[in-house]
């Protein structure tokens, strides 16, 4: 039987990327240069904890050659575990972003509660995640999903702002907001992502999405 330290490694994970993901985005909208360099500092721990996920998987892998649903649980977790180390690292570019700019704002004061509302949207979003692995619940995985929809309205709104012919912010303010939502929006698939893997485990049946990278 594979170990239950795996799943529980995953929702460590998940948890940590999430917490960096809400002081990242403080650290955006507050110019905070030291919360900034605290997130960037924590990323270590996100992929410590994924390396030594990783040799846990592996060594199951070799020892019990595992078969049948235990063979997907190592798999899934395998594929989870990459999910949240990328989800750590989009967390970082936002702290990155921050402390780019310091003592300035990267994020204009007129984006800020759309900025506000990606960061609170992407951590709860990863906190859904983390439950999901928990519960092993398809019907959340699958609202987790619905859910994102929310991220992607909110990425698409920044645009007019750019476009906008009132735009007073310069190229660089634009190129940064571009960036930043992005950062958004990847770390929201991420969560989904995984809730499809969670998915998968449950019933053995795993949907795809172009839009996140194997």
């Amino acid at each position: 039987m594979v170990s239950p330290s795996i799943s529980d490694g995953l929702v460590d994970m998940a948890r940590l990327v999430g917490s960096a993901i809400g002081r990242a985005t403080t650290a955006l909208l507050d110019a905070d240069l030291q919360l900034a360099e605290s997130v960037i500092s924590a990323d270590a721990r996100v992929d410590d904890a994924q390396r030594d996920l990783e040799d846990r998987a592996i060594a199951i892998l070799a020892r019990q050659q595992p078969v049948a649903t235990d063979l997907r649980v190592v798999v899934a977790s395998l594929r989870m575990s990459v999910d949240l180390e990328r989800s750590g690292d989009l967390a970082e570019h936002v702290a990155r972003l921050a402390r780019l700019r310091f003592p300035k704002f990267a994020v204009p004061g007129d984006l800020h509660r759309k900025i506000l509302e990606m960061g609170q949207l992407a951590q709860r979003l990863m906190a859904q995640a983390a439950e999901v692995i928990i519960t092993k619940d398809v019907d959340a995985a699958l609202q987790l999903e619905q859910d994102d929809d929310r991220m992607d309205e909110l990425h698409r709104m920044l645009f007019p702002h750019l476009m906008d012919d009132r735009w007073k912010h310069g190229v660089e303010t634009a190129v940064d907001v571009t960036l930043v939502g992005r950062y958004y929006e990847r770390f929201a698939d991420h969560a989904v992502s995984i809730a499809r893997r969670v998915v998968y485990l449950v019933t053995g049946e795993l949907t795809t999405d172009a839009s996140i990278t194997p």
